[in-house]
């Protein structure tokens, strides 16, 4: 134990700075498409056409992304001439039904200290993978007062992941009504938004929306641990929604939420 301890001390601290300091080691973040200025309208339709969840729309030589729909596939940005822009960014989370009024309500500690119950409502496994990195060493989100509770009844923030199958429903609504208010539901990645790209079908759902009332949305598939983090910053009052115009550019320039 001893010998841990003088490790530990001798290497530092190797938690990520986020929130304090912006995250600039590689790979943390896969990004997210942005739409050029302006196309040839037949490069806009190319682009369209490639996108297998119809995450990117195109009306003549503006193109508009739903990021609900985004899958991270590439194919918008490889093997093109007038490929899609890219930004690398993270901070994608955004209120969604709500408008944040709530939230302003929450005593102070509330915002300080959240207990979070996640649900995997039909989940690949690939965006809970990411919800649990947040428990490492790395992002340790129990530095800014986030820790996950096996029962809603003392959960603050109902975290949901997976598109939500015919078997899920009823439990998801359990677990909702079993939670004490005031109360937010996180829903977390393409799926859970809609439906990704596994439904609907026989097996899988058309998302959250469905079934409960969304307060945060966090696009991606999956979305990383810094995007889950933002989402769980946005819930607390602790961080900034991503604006709806960031989150889902409109064609023509007016903004829209898909």
């Amino acid at each position: 134990m001893n010998q841990w301890v003088l490790d530990g001390l001798g290497q530092g601290v190797k938690s990520t700075r986020y929130p304090d300091a912006n995250e600039r080691a590689p790979g943390v973040s896969p990004g997210l498409p942005a739409c050029p200025d302006r196309l040839r309208e037949e490069d806009a339709h190319d682009l369209a056409a490639r996108c297998p969840t119809g995450a990117i729309t195109a009306e003549n030589q503006q193109l508009a992304v739903d990021y609900r729909h985004c899958v991270h596939c590439f194919r918008c940005v490889r093997g093109l001439s007038s490929p899609m822009g890219w930004q690398p960014g993270y901070e994608w989370a955004y209120f969604a039904s709500r408008d944040g009024a709530e939230l302003k309500q929450w005593p102070k500690s509330f915002t300080r200290a959240l207990h979070i119950r996640v649900v995997d409502a039909g989940d690949c496994g690939a965006c809970l993978n990411e919800v649990r990195q947040l428990n490492n060493p790395y992002y340790n989100m129990h530095r800014l007062g986030f820790f996950i509770t096996p029962t809603p009844r003392q959960a603050d923030i109902l975290l949901v992941a997976g598109s939500v199958t015919d078997q899920m429903k009823l439990p998801l609504l359990e677990a909702y009504e079993a939670m004490p208010p005031p109360k937010l539901v996180m829903a977390v990645g393409a799926c859970a938004l809609s439906c990704g790209a596994f439904g609907p079908s026989f097996v899988a759902g058309c998302g959250v929306s469905g079934v409960l009332p969304i307060d945060v949305e966090v696009p991606g598939f999956p979305p990383p641990p810094l995007a889950i983090l933002h989402g769980l910053l946005v819930a607390a009052g602790r961080k900034a929604s991503a604006a709806p115009s960031d989150v889902v550019p409109a064609p023509g320039g007016s903004q829209r939420v898909a």
